[in-house]
């Protein structure tokens, strides 16, 4: 193993705000798993995973799976699960199947138009295509593209609900997922949030957030979930949860939904009706939203080949399928991706006096079978009904849109430094931004940045105190009035180890983005520990590990890479004038990618076309920011 070390000049200053938190664990999570009251995972034949089946799957219970019907269970329980089904017809397909809807008198024509819509629903779903009325519910492709989607003529949203006043099914549908994730919260042990999605998609443009609460059940119950029903645009959102908190005294976050379908809109320069930034929105907008999901089924949202040709890596688990009525060629905008937009953070930031976009990040699955499962031995899709290797590429398998369960990625993890396993513990831990992003390994990553760390510190047994005491964790910020000299770089304390139950590590990557005098953003990708004797070229690339996976198998052999990386890096191409940002990439060695196994499986003659055969799974720390 070789680390590649820069030092620089060390100068001391105290960071004893961070003293407190010495002693935090690493806890992964999901904050994005569906269940049977969503209304699409219920088209899609998850008629029976519940928020119960969800958390006793992310215990490492035992369950059954809503559709094959066979035992299921995870390889390693998770610390901590938002349960966060659709606010729009929450429990509403589920209760009007199952004959459990109950309704206020709606009158001749309301009832009649009920019964009908309830009919057809049922008649669908006993067919077999209930994916079809899924269709239906979607938007179309934008008729006149850029603009506010949410005016556009071709969003159909708001015709969501044909079953007439859904608000007491809602209601119950409700308390049961509020009264599911109490029963399983054990602090200390496992941890159970309350949540939703709001699940705004204009003309196709996917701006969900996931929404959670630390706080129970007697505030819960004061409110119904906020859905794009209500609004499609995240300021209503936002002054929905401010609202809401001074009338209940619940604490909320929102967490914009993986980005990498949004058309351009999630991390615009404009709001989504097309108003230039200011400082009010940046100001409620890292209120409401300081994480971001990067990681999920849908693919991966760090960044874009063609946002980052330089790098390597870019291309990962890139998804290129909008949600909606009919196809629409995809094309990536630097609005879509996390990198892209931490970028425009700085650029917005120095124009504005606050970033927009300085978020930390997470990953998380998004499944909606019920089965939070980022692991690719024993991956169970997106939906019920892509849950085996013969359904993977079946015409109905995700709703005959083009794309099919091999697309998908086993992707993510929700990962947590936090003083314990608690609501309010995990809760502020996302305030903070330390958290990062998996997807689907438990790679254990830590990351500090400051002025004055050395070499030795790597080694300490006091390591995470040293870190706090002398510097910010991932998530924190560094600035120019912390530096008590002329000259010096950020220094970033980095340490890696790979998941004991996965593959070695290849190497660790610092990602640097940056702004100039005249609003111009640069990225950077240091490679700046890995495994091996390998060199840096001219260019600081680094030769691939290699790969020892059996194509026959899908077995690892494991033998390339380390188990831990470590290193004391500074930033050589360091400007004090200008604000930058700072992130930490760890790859993974090669390892067999679901669609491989599923493709051995089935006797294939090589692995579906869908995906690569093997992949380099990774970790991204949220950012250390410097502000001049």
């Amino acid at each position: 193993m070789k680390s590649k070390v820069i030092i620089g000049a060390c100068f001391t200053f105290s960071m004893a705000a961070y003293n407190v938190f010495a002693e935090t664990q690493l806890l992964f999570g999901d904050t994005h798993l569906h269940t049977s009251y969503s209304f699409d995972a219920y088209l899609n034949k998850n008629q029976s995973a519940d928020p119960d089946t969800a958390y006793r799957w992310a215990k490492g219970q035992p369950v059954v799976h809503a559709l094959n019907r066979t035992r299921a269970q995870i390889d390693t329980p998770l610390d901590f699960l938002v349960v966060s089904d659709h606010a729009e017809l929450l429990g509403v397909i589920r209760a009007l199947n199952r004959d459990e809807a109950e309704t206020e008198d709606l009158g001749l024509w309301g009832n009649l138009r009920r019964w009908l819509a309830v009919n057809a629903l049922n008649d669908a779903i006993e067919g077999g295509d209930g994916s079809e009325l899924f269709n239906s519910l979607l938007p179309v492709a934008p008729e006149n593209p850029g603009g506010d989607p949410v005016l556009d003529p071709a969003n159909n949203i708001d015709d969501i609900s044909p079953f007439g006043d859904t608000v007491p099914i809602e209601t119950n549908a409700w308390h049961d997922i509020v009264e599911a994730a109490e029963r399983h919260n054990d602090p200390g042990t496992f941890t159970s949030f309350i949540g939703w999605e709001w699940s705004s998609i204009p003309s196709g443009a996917n701006l969900h957030r996931i929404v959670f609460s630390p706080d129970g059940a007697d505030k819960a119950k004061q409110y119904l979930p906020y859905g794009s029903d209500n609004s499609q645009y995240p300021q209503d959102l936002w002054q929905w949860l401010q609202t809401t908190q001074e009338k209940t005294g619940s604490r909320f976050l929102a967490m914009p939904h993986n980005s990498n379908i949004s058309k351009g809109y999630m991390y615009a320069d404009t709001t989504l009706k097309g108003d230039a930034l200011d400082a009010d929105y940046a100001e409620q907008r890292m209120l409401w939203e300081p994480v971001s999901e990067i990681t999920q089924i849908k693919g991966d949202s760090e960044t874009h080949p063609t946002l980052s040709p330089d790098d390597e890596f870019a291309d990962f688990e890139t998804y290129e399928y909008y949600i909606q009525q009919t196809p629409q060629e995809y094309t990536p905008r630097a609005a879509d991706y996390a990198r892209s937009a931490l970028r425009l953070g700085l650029a917005q930031g120095q124009s504005l006096g606050i970033n927009p976009y300085q978020f930390g990040m997470i990953g998380s699955t998004d499944s909606h079978s019920g089965l939070a499962s980022p692991e690719e031995h024993n991956f169970w899709g997106k939906f019920a009904r892509d849950s085996t290797p013969e359904t993977k590429r079946s015409a109905d398998s995700i709703g005959n849109r083009g794309v099919t369960g091999w697309d998908m990625s086993a992707s993510g993890l929700a990962a947590v430094w936090a003083e314990e396993n608690t609501r309010d513990a995990i809760f502020a831990a996302f305030q903070r931004r330390e958290v990062y992003a998996t997807t689907g390994t438990r790679l254990k990553v830590r990351v500090f940045g400051g002025w004055s760390f050395a070499q030795e510190n790597l080694e300490s047994a006091d390591f995470a105190s040293i870190g706090y005491e002398q510097g910010v964790p991932m998530g924190g910020e560094l600035s120019g009035n912390t530096r008590l000299g002329e000259s010096g770089a950020p220094q970033m304390l980095i340490k890696a180890f790979k998941d004991p139950k996965d593959a070695n590590l290849d190497r660790v990557q610092v990602i640097k983005g940056w702004v100039d005098a005249d609003g111009n953003t640069f990225e950077q990708v240091y490679n700046v520990a890995w495994a091996g004797d390998r060199q840096l070229d001219a260019n600081g690339k680094l030769p691939a590990i290699g790969n020892t996976v059996d194509l026959n198998s899908g077995q690892v052999e494991n033998s390339i890479g380390a188990d831990s990386l470590s290193t004391l890096w500074s930033d050589p191409d360091f400007d004090a004038e200008q604000a930058a940002f700072y992130y930490v990439r760890v790859l993974q060695i090669p390892t067999a990618r679901h669609s491989l196994l599923d493709g051995i499986a089935l006797q294939m003659e090589t692995a579906p076309e869908e995906g690569p055969a093997t992949l380099q799974e990774r970790a991204y720390t949220s950012p250390i920011w410097y502000t001049p």
